[in-house]
C-alpha cells in the first residue's frame, strides 16, 4: 500500500488537474481547482459545452475577485483524453453523466493513462467508487470525490474511501481540498449517498411524509427548516447543537419522539408522483412549486446571493486558499 510521499499533491500552485466533463458541476469543480491556481484542464468532448466552460469558469472567478482571476491562464479546454499530457497529470476527477458502465470504462482507460502516482478521483453521487473500481488495478489510488452544487459556493466535499483504497491517497486529497479552501471530509467507507446525502435524505423522509400526511405543507415546511434549526446550523452541526442544548434534553426528547418517525423503505407518495407524472421541478416548469423563467431567474439569482452572503459569513472558519 502507498505512503502518503506517493502522492504529491501538496500544493495547488504546482499541480496539474484533469477535470473530465465540462457540464454545470465539471465546470464548478474547474473554478475550485483554478482559483487556487491550480493548472486544470477540462476535458469536454461536445463542442458547445466546451466552449460554454472557459466563459462560465471567468464569470466565476471575477465573481470571487482578482485574485481568483490569475487562476484562469492556467484552464485549458481539451476535446478528448488524446490531447491531455498525463505525464504532468497529478490528480484526475471525472465528473461525466451517472451511468456506471461508461463510468468503469473510463477509470479502465485512466489506469493506462494516468502516472501510477496520480489519484484518480469520481464526483459520482449514486455509485460507489467500489463499484467503479471492481476488478482495476488501480482501485488503490481510486477515491470518491464528491461535490456539492454549486461547487465552487458550497464549501464541503466528501473524499470517500472504496474497498481497497489507499488512506494515504484519501488524506493526500484532503490536504490539497483544504489548500483549495475546501472543506474535506472523510468517508472511511462508501454507503450509499456517503455521508451528507445520507443525513440529507433521513431529514427529507420525515419532510415529505409530514407533507403526505396533511400535516404540514410544503411551504411550511421549507419555513421550519430555512428559519429554525436549519439556520442554526450555519453556527453548529448537529453534534454540536446537543453540547450547547444538553444531550440529557435530546436524549429524553429522542425517546419520545423516535417511535414515531417514518422508517419507509420507499420514497413518499407526494414524490413518487411527481416523479411519474412529469412535475419534476424547475426542468418541467412545476414541482412543489410552479416556476416561469423569470421565476427561476429570480430565485437562482436569490439562492447564489444568499449562498455567498452564507460564505462571507464563516469565511473566517473557512481552510485559507494556499496555492
Amino acid at each position: 500500500m502507498p505512503d502518503a510521499a506517493h502522492f504529491s499533491l501538496a500544493a495547488p500552485g504546482t499541480a496539474h488537474a484533469v477535470v473530465v466533463g465540462g457540464g454545470t458541476m465539471g465546470a464548478d469543480v474547474a473554478v475550485v481547482l483554478t482559483r487556487a491556481h491550480c493548472r486544470t484542464t477540462v476535458v469536454e468532448p461536445d463542442t458547445q459545452r466546451a466552449e460554454a466552460v472557459a466563459a462560465r469558469v471567468a464569470a466565476n472567478l471575477a465573481a470571487i475577485g482578482p485574485a481568483a482571476e490569475v487562476g484562469l491562464a492556467g484552464l485549458t479546454v481539451a476535446a478528448g483524453l488524446d490531447a491531455v499530457d498525463w505525464s504532468t497529470v497529478d490528480l484526475v476527477i471525472e465528473c461525466i453523466p451517472e451511468r456506471l458502465d461508461i463510468k468503469r470504462a473510463l477509470f479502465a482507460d485512466l489506469a493506462q493513462r494516468a502516472r501510477p502516482d496520480a489519484i484518480l478521483a469520481s464526483n459520482s453521487s449514486s455509485f460507489p467508487i467500489s463499484a467503479i473500481g471492481a476488478g482495476l488495478s488501480t482501485r488503490e489510488r481510486m477515491l470518491g470525490l464528491h461535490f456539492f452544487m454549486p461547487a465552487h459556493l458550497v464549501p464541503l466535499v466528501e473524499v470517500v474511501l472504496g474497498e481497497g483504497s489507499a488512506e494515504a491517497g484519501a488524506d493526500a486529497l484532503i490536504a490539497f481540498m483544504r489548500r483549495c479552501g475546501m472543506v474535506p471530509v472523510k468517508v472511511k467507507k462508501d454507503l450509499p449517498g456517503f455521508l451528507a446525502n445520507r443525513l440529507q435524505h433521513a431529514l427529507s423522509r420525515e419532510a415529505f411524509d409530514l407533507i403526505d400526511r396533511g400535516i404540514a405543507s410544503p411551504e411550511d415546511v421549507d419555513a421550519a427548516v430555512r428559519f429554525g434549526f436549519g439556520f442554526r446550523f450555519l453556527a453548529a452541526g448537529p453534534v454540536m447543537q446537543r453540547d450547547h442544548a444538553g444531550i440529557d434534553v435530546h436524549a429524553a426528547a429522542g425517546a419520545t419522539m423516535y417511535p414515531t418517525f417514518n422508517n419507509a423503505a420507499e420514497p413518499a407518495r407526494c414524490l413518487t408522483e411527481r416523479a411519474s407524472d412529469g412535475r419534476h421541478g424547475m426542468k418541467s416548469g412545476e414541482g412543489f412549486y410552479r416556476w416561469t423563467p423569470q421565476t427561476i431567474a429570480v430565485e437562482r439569482e436569490r439562492y447564489d446571493r444568499l449562498l455567498r452572503a452564507g460564505l462571507d459569513l464563516i469565511a473566517p472558519e473557512l481552510p485559507k486558499i494556499e496555492p
